[in-house]
């Protein structure tokens, strides 16, 4: 689907209003975000909290479930092997892109001036928690959108370090702008993970290097990579695996 960004802001004023400050900081839900894209993918709300199977699917229409999972997507696996067997299930998986924090004193309820974290987010890190439902990721029925937000995380000034930030509470996230959506429909869209810069045969050190991202995660892509037959191991480098792209 492309990204169609009257929907999204019709979704956000849906949820949060047109002027949040006017609200409060009080008034918002600990699960915005997962409210906004219920309504960005599904506006009518009929379709909306259905029951099916014993669970309550976020969306059902036209014979097809959408589930948005902000985090921790092995609270889905229940669901998945009631789901998989009988519908199409798209997997919704929001992925901070950039973020700006505010700080709440819980005292007095005051708001600190939004800044920007030095931290940017990239699709890889959705890995870590798709692991979690390796054993359902080659399921013809499994579909999974993976999407990119700019978004303000609100915490509560609550930590154990001296200026109560270390260890605080994540009050809330709201999406300011939804950026990009990565699909995958078939096993074969996995290879948009691949980078195009390694070598034909390379080790997970090499991967990391490429992906940009640290050798735990690099570990974890290519496990997945591996499970859902998009590379293959063609023997060892050292004592690393080697691996390259199944043709």
């Amino acid at each position: 689907m492309k990204l169609d960004e009257n929907r999204f802001e019709d979704a956000k004023k849906k949820i949060i209003g047109i002027d949040r400050q006017r609200l409060g900081i009080g008034t918002l839900s600990e699960k915005t975000v997962h409210a906004i894209l219920k309504n960005y993918y599904e506006p009518d709300e009929d379709n909306q909290e259905i029951p099916i199977e014993n669970f309550v699917a976020d969306i059902y229409a036209d014979g097809r479930i959408i589930e948005i999972q902000t985090r921790n997507l092995d609270r889905m696996r229940d669901k998945l092997d009631s789901f998989l067997p009988l519908y199409q299930v798209t997997i919704v998986y929001p992925i901070p892109r950039e973020k700006w924090l505010i700080w709440i004193d819980e005292e007095s309820g005051q708001l600190s001036k939004k800044r920007k974290s030095p931290k940017k987010g990239n699709f890889y890190e959705a890995f870590s928690e798709l692991y979690k439902i390796k054993m359902f990721l080659r399921d013809p029925n499994l579909r999974l959108k993976l999407v990119f937000l700019d978004i303000e995380e609100y915490r509560l000034l609550n930590g154990w370090s001296g200026n109560k930030k270390r260890g605080s509470t994540r009050y809330d996230r709201i999406p300011v702008k939804m950026v990009e959506e990565v699909e995958i429909e078939r096993l074969e869209d996995y290879m948009q993970f691949v980078p195009y810069e390694l070598e034909e045969f390379f080790t997970t050190k090499e991967f990391s290097r490429a992906a940009h991202i640290n050798r735990n995660l690099s570990g974890v892509v290519i496990n997945l990579l591996y499970h859902v037959g998009v590379i293959e191991r063609t023997g060892k480098k050292g004592r690393f695996y080697l691996y390259h792209v199944k043709q």
